[in-house]
């Protein structure tokens, strides 16, 4: 047999494809505990290499113990991101009966709230994303927050349920969304009444409403909250509407994994057009909402219009045809 030593340095050297920074820092910790190392610990080292945990702490020290802290205790000050006592003169032995009764009170609040209940926020509403939906989330949203717009170079951006996992919401693409530290911290998941009518609602169909009961046999795509179908009168060879499964009258009536769901099919459609008829060089993609706009089925719906040159006169103007005097500027 080789010789151990020669082995690990040969593969850590030589051999080592490194796709992210966890097998170094496991064999770290192997080597430290002479060949053993818990999960616990493991996890640990990935942590404190881990910015955007230590931004996310670092935001909830000012927002939650100094803001609570310094307004009973006036000497605690904050300088940049440093904080500190205002005339610090403790004794040593102080110091150490103040940390051992800061100790006692921690130690109480966990044996009466219990850790995973305490950091219940930062599991059971997140869960495990793998990267590839993580990259498709951020892809999609163009690593910027959904909801502030700051950037991802500003603030680290987290991926978030839309409607929480511990409410019922799936592991979907059209169920996350881009969210800075901030605005996840902030967002709350504990009006279960809400959620639960929310969820509830996603099944509303209405008896007589053509696209709350189109047969399969129509259905081109789909996804879990929308179906593509042709047009029964097309504009244009390939013309294709997207539309909610549930019964909602106008687009501005759309949940925000509805609209997502909608997003995703209108990219797919749109890609295995073009690569079906290559004369397709670009699409009008416009929703009719209310009557005095032309809507005619009040059960939300999105057209797809393929566009091929010279499949009208003067294409100038594009969707300001609708208002026909418009169009052309």
């Amino acid at each position: 047999m080789p010789n151990k030593f020669l082995k690990l340095k040969n593969y850590i050297t030589k051999k080592m494809s490194m796709s992210h920074i966890y097998q170094p820092l496991m064999l770290i910790e192997l080597l430290k505990g002479n060949g053993k190392a818990s999960a616990k610990n493991i996890s640990k080292s990935f942590l404190s290499y881990d910015e955007t945990q230590i931004d996310y702490y670092k935001k909830i020290t000012t927002l939650m113990p100094f803001k609570y802290l310094s307004k009973h205790l006036y000497e605690i000050k904050k300088s940049k991101d440093n904080y500190f006592f205002d005339g610090f003169d403790l004794t040593e032995d102080q110091k150490v009966e103040l940390i051992n009764v800061c100790s006692k009170k921690l130690e109480d609040y966990i044996r009466k709230r219990g850790i995973k209940k305490i950091f219940g926020h930062r599991t059971l509403a997140s869960g495990i994303i793998s990267g590839s939906i993580r990259y498709k989330v951020l892809l999609r949203a163009k690593n910027r927050c959904e909801s502030c717009g700051i950037s991802n170079k500003e603030k680290a951006l987290e991926v978030d349920h839309i409607i929480p996992r511990t409410k019922g919401g799936k592991d979907e693409l059209n169920n996350f969304q881009a969210l800075c530290y901030t605005c996840n911290s902030q967002k709350s998941n504990k009006d279960d009444t809400h959620f639960k009518k929310i969820l509830e609602s996603y099944n509303h169909r209405k008896k007589g409403c053509i696209f709350c009961n189109i047969s399969k046999s129509k259905i081109i795509k789909s996804n879990e909250l929308s179906v593509v179908i042709k047009d029964n009168y097309p504009v244009t060879k390939d013309h294709c509407l997207i539309i909610p499964k549930r019964h909602c009258v106008e687009y501005f009536d759309l949940y925000q994994p509805e609209i997502n769901a909608i997003s995703q099919l209108i990219n797919e459609m749109k890609t295995e057009l073009q690569k079906k008829d290559k004369t397709i060089k670009g699409f009008n993609i416009g929703n009719n909402s209310g009557e005095v706009s032309g809507q005619t089925i009040f059960h939300c719906h999105i057209h797809l219009i393929p566009r091929r040159k010279n499949d009208t006169d003067n294409p100038r103007g594009g969707i300001r045809g609708v208002i026909i005097n418009k169009q052309s500027y």
